[in-house]
């Protein structure tokens, strides 16, 4: 006889109901229950370096997203299965269909664009719509070519602030893969904290009070960081003459 232990079972299901919904199918709306007070559309978002926005089916789009999903590295801890060109444009596709939050289940993709190509997504599934326990997961893939430069840490804080500034959740959780480093060594870099552990996955959590202090901290950084060489110069040779003036 085979067991099944609930938190099997529960987790299963919500592997269901994500891939499916990932695909495009999931409940009418009329049976999802508690909604937002307001709908969340997908925009554009701009960040130092980065592009986030909504998927597209472009050729040079679906290049490089099946280039991303070739990409060993990816794969190894990801559920994702190994996808021809055909079927990674029919997924990328899929994604383009995730551009509204509203109710449970709903799911929002975006592509990282870093100067005109994509070389990743970020996503936000809203869990719990009460707006006093209201709660996102959020996930992230980086092509590797890509990565040590900070991109997916920029992309990240994009996605928390959209979470917590404008869809006012309380709290942001993610789970990974304990064997990906990289993600891990991420998200405690974004502020998240180790809930639990369970076959190999490791699920983190991130609160609004947190979030707050990482900000504060974060803009403390950037407030003390020496300005570029050419700003720096900018900046002295437009000071005001009649300063010029007095100290001569």
């Amino acid at each position: 006889m085979i067991e099944i232990s609930v938190s099997d079972a529960r987790r299963a299901l919500r592997a269901a109901k994500d891939a499916l919904a990932s695909a495009g199918v999931r409940r009418p709306r009329v049976l999802r229950g508690e909604r937002t007070e307001h709908p969340f559309d997908a925009c554009e978002l701009r960040t130092e370096r980065l592009v986030l926005r909504p998927h597209r089916t472009t050729a040079r789009d679906v290049d490089d997203w099946f280039e991303l999903q070739a990409q060993p590295s990816v794969t190894e801890f990801l559920p994702w299965p190994q996808r021809d060109r055909r079927q990674s444009a029919r997924h990328l596709r899929d994604r383009t269909r995730h551009v509204r939050l509203w109710q449970a289940d709903d799911f929002l993709a975006l592509a990282v664009e870093l100067e005109g190509r994509l070389i990743g997504d970020v996503s936000l599934h809203l869990r719990k719509v009460a707006r006093a326990e209201r709660s996102l997961e959020m996930g992230w893939v980086l092509h590797p070519g890509h990565g040590g430069r900070g991109y997916a840490t920029e992309a990240a804080r994009a996605m928390h602030d959209l979470a917590f500034e404008r869809l006012e959740a309380r709290e942001v959780t993610a789970v990974t893969d304990a064997r990906n480093r990289r993600s891990v060594a991420l998200a405690t870099r974004l502020g998240f904290v180790e809930r639990s552990r369970l076959d190999g996955a490791v699920e983190f959590a991130l609160d609004r009070k947190t979030w707050g202090e990482v900000r504060r901290e974060e803009c403390e950084r950037d407030r003390k960081r020496p300005l570029p060489v050419e700003l720096r110069t900018a900046q002295e040779t437009s000071r005001p003459a009649g300063r010029e003036r007095r100290a001569a």
